[in-house]
């Protein structure tokens, strides 16, 4: 899953179980591309750089008093995410998904989960 080019529209498979139930193994989302200074909000859908791994869609989940982003897969056992690498630079999120191509087309909503402390 890369995002070349100078458009800044992308379409994007989903590969894993990692954002399940909201997005599933197969789905084809269509993405923008963003900037660190430009992060979306917290709870929406984001493609991701995980270090030593490819790039992989979660959920922004806060970002940090440092800089720093917190992502998560919608299903905890199946994601590798900040809860095994740690908070990431905000350059790390690549894009933020819009919405779903294929096979359900809809909105990927943005959701946005209780802080836990």
């Amino acid at each position: 899953m890369t995002l070349p080019g100078i458009w800044p529209l992308r379409r994007v498979l989903v590969t894993g179980p990692s954002m399940a139930p909201a997005l599933r193994h197969g789905d084809v989302l269509v993405v923008r591309r963003v900037r660190a200074h430009r992060l979306p909000p917290c709870g929406a859908v984001v493609v991701v750089a995980l270090p030593d791994r490819p790039l992989a869609v979660k959920r922004l989940v806060r970002t940090e008093p440092d800089g720093r982003v917190w992502v998560e897969g919608d299903n905890a056992f199946g994601s590798t995410d900040s809860r095994d690498v740690g908070a990431l630079p905000a350059g790390a999120v690549v894009a933020r998904a819009l919405v779903r191509l294929w096979p359900r087309p809809g909105y990927v909503p943005v959701t946005p989960r209780p802080r836990q402390e």
